[in-house]
């Protein structure tokens, strides 16, 4: 079997509910034969027909800000020791409404969505993207041995990873309508967002939560601080994010 998706859990930020729940929402869109493997610090209460695999080991000192760097370690070349193939790695804070069959048929080498905030720069957001087991071993080889450099130039591992394919001139993106952001495309604007719901835009597949509010949070509704910011309940989005 040669389709993978991954996932990966650390630290207190999500439990286990949120790899079961994304599981959950894989086999229901997605027809292909294929793998789900979360690599974690911490197995306990994930679903039994989930493969959990200790997680790739990294160094990083604890006083750093969290970025998202222990990420890089799935473009080992011999990750989990028998993962083969294509991998799409997906965030465990993602909500998935649509087919996922074509993030597995788009042609490319290396894909990722186009972060929404830097149009204009070659800057991806890793919450989706697609490789081949084994291709970039050395953008994880250079972090490894050169990470105060990286980290001094790079904000973030997804800054790193975007310029480090893009040298190689493999860098694409999904296409524009299937990742969209809850908060750029999906909520609505003060004051319309304490009366309507959150929008579900036209094509898209799989809604990314970067930041706050997560989507256990919005699931009854969610108002920020100040109350600019604000999400009604959405079906939709009940509708897509459970266990069955």
């Amino acid at each position: 079997m040669d389709k993978n998706i991954i996932c990966m859990k650390w630290g207190a930020k999500f439990s286990s509910l949120y790899v079961n729940i994304l599981y959950a929402m894989v086999c229901r869109n997605l027809r292909l034969p294929f793998r789900f493997i979360c690599f974690t610090d911490d197995g306990a209460g994930i679903d039994s027909s989930v493969e959990v695999r200790p997680l790739p080991e990294m160094y990083l000192d604890s006083e750093l800000p969290e970025r998202g760097w222990r990420k890089l370690t799935v473009l080992g070349k011999n990750l989990g020791g028998d993962i083969k193939g294509q991998c799409l790695f997906l965030d465990l804070d993602v909500v998935i409404i649509d087919d996922l069959q074509p993030f597995f048929e788009q042609a490319g080498r290396f894909l990722i969505v186009r972060e929404w905030g830097f149009r204009d720069k070659v800057i991806g957001n890793s919450s989706v993207f697609r490789f081949q087991v084994g291709e970039h071993q050395d953008v994880l080889d250079y972090f490894l041995q050169n990470g105060e450099q990286v980290r001094q130039r790079y904000r973030n591992e997804q800054a790193y990873l975007s310029h480090s394919i893009n040298q190689k001139g493999i860098l694409d993106f999904w296409q524009p309508r299937w990742c969209c952001s809850f908060k750029r495309q999906c909520m609505r604007f003060f004051p319309a967002c304490h009366f309507l719901p959150p929008s579900k835009p036209d094509g898209c597949k799989i809604v990314i939560f970067h930041g706050n509010p997560h989507p256990d949070v919005v699931l009854d509704g969610w108002v920020g601080h100040y109350g600019i910011r604000a999400a009604r309940p959405a079906t939709w989005i009940k509708d897509a994010w459970k266990l069955s």
